[in-house]
């Protein structure tokens, strides 16, 4: 390395320390996490008393009305009880609360939050989604597309707090090392695809116009927005800067484990009745992925479940007899438990298994 060393060379005595190349995060909700920052942060709470007090902590000094909001919850951690809304209703009556689990594709609300949805007993399930129901009465969980009978009731996140959202998870994650995300936006089941396309002008163009970008984000939009991406591809290519990059679309098949609605061949321990959900039709979801790869938008879909997994192997198979093969880069999002031959399918058609480790972080 000394011979590279000239006139112009700074050198940086480390003191033996190792210096790394900076990290890339394959899959992350950029703003959503941001956001989640400045809110009721349950991640790590391992009891139900510490859940409580967390929520209660929130409210005490809250205006009357306001919603509370956060998340990072994982019932895991204190031995596998979902949380519901009567654990907090007697703290939250002049609130509406909505917090969502870790995974994003469960989330709990009070009574009040589901009187202002008009979710009460004997509401029905929505295409995608599940109320979780408890003697005849919804518990307060909200599983994948139901959560649409919800969300659409909480106050948007002004623009302003979308840019300090995203100032925030960029500080974070180049504190941890990470110089470059990969964003899927701020779209699970059951929300608006309008969100990421709203981030993307009002806080990632604004920031790399007005020098506040502190790493580089490649950005993921909702599958059913494709012509969309198609047309920002067209009139600006795929590097808008140093900093942005258009990577392509992302879809959804099934939901998440945690939350019981991965798509399984078997069905769940503790509910013998329940496979999991489609959270997407699959002729919806291989006609747009056929049409995304013909304007050649790379695609990413969400699968957990052996089942899911092996059908969205098939999607993809069917593209390739469609399309043709090629270098598509084809990414199955978390590829969490695969069937007998689903690893060979991967390396046959050079499917990208995508695989989080969530104990890195907490963007995702």
């Amino acid at each position: 390395m000394q011979e590279l060393v000239g006139l112009r060379t700074q050198s940086l005595d480390l003191h033996g320390k190792i210096v790394v190349p900076g990290f890339i995060d394959s899959h992350v909700h950029f703003i959503s996490g941001g956001l989640q920052i400045a809110q009721v942060d349950l991640h790590g709470v391992k009891s139900k008393v510490e859940f409580i007090t967390k929520v209660e902590q929130a409210v005490n000094g809250m205006e009357k009305g306001h919603w509370v909001l956060g998340g990072g919850w994982n019932n895991d951690n204190w031995g596998g009880e979902l949380p519901q809304a009567s654990w907090i209703d007697n703290i939250t009556h002049d609130h509406p609360v909505w917090l969502s689990r870790m995974d994003g594709h469960m989330g709990l609300a009070n009574s009040l939050a589901l009187a202002k949805a008009g979710i009460y007993g004997g509401s029905d399930d929505v295409v995608g989604g599940a109320i979780i129901q408890r003697n005849g009465a919804p518990s307060g969980l909200l599983v994948d597309a139901a959560m649409q009978l919800l969300l659409p009731h909480i106050p948007e996140a002004t623009v302003q707090k979308r840019r300090d959202a995203m100032i925030r998870a960029s500080k974070l994650g180049l504190s941890r090392g990470v110089t470059t995300v990969v964003d899927f936006g701020r779209y699970f089941p059951g929300t608006s695809t309008r969100h990421v396309w709203d981030d993307f002008s009002e806080v990632y163009k604004w920031a790399d116009e007005t020098g506040h970008m502190l790493l580089r984000v490649c950005l993921f939009f909702p599958l059913e927005t494709w012509p969309l991406v198609a047309d920002a591809l067209k009139a600006s290519g795929r590097t808008l800067s140093q900093w942005l990059h258009i990577g392509g679309v992302k879809g959804f098949f099934d939901g998440s484990l945690g939350s019981n609605s991965a798509l399984f061949y078997e069905p769940y321990a503790d509910d013998e009745h329940n496979h999991g959900l489609h959270v997407a039709d699959p002729d919806f979801l291989l006609d747009t992925v056929i049409e995304s790869d013909k304007s050649e938008i790379q695609v990413a879909i969400h699968a957990i479940g052996d089942k899911a997994n092996d059908m969205v192997l098939s999607i993809n198979e069917a593209l390739i007899s469609r399309n043709g093969m090629k270098d598509r880069r084809f990414r199955i999002e978390h590829a969490q438990h695969l069937a007998p031959g689903a690893v060979d399918r991967f390396g046959k058609n050079g499917v990208i298994a995508s695989v989080q480790l969530y104990n890195f972080g907490r963007l995702f």
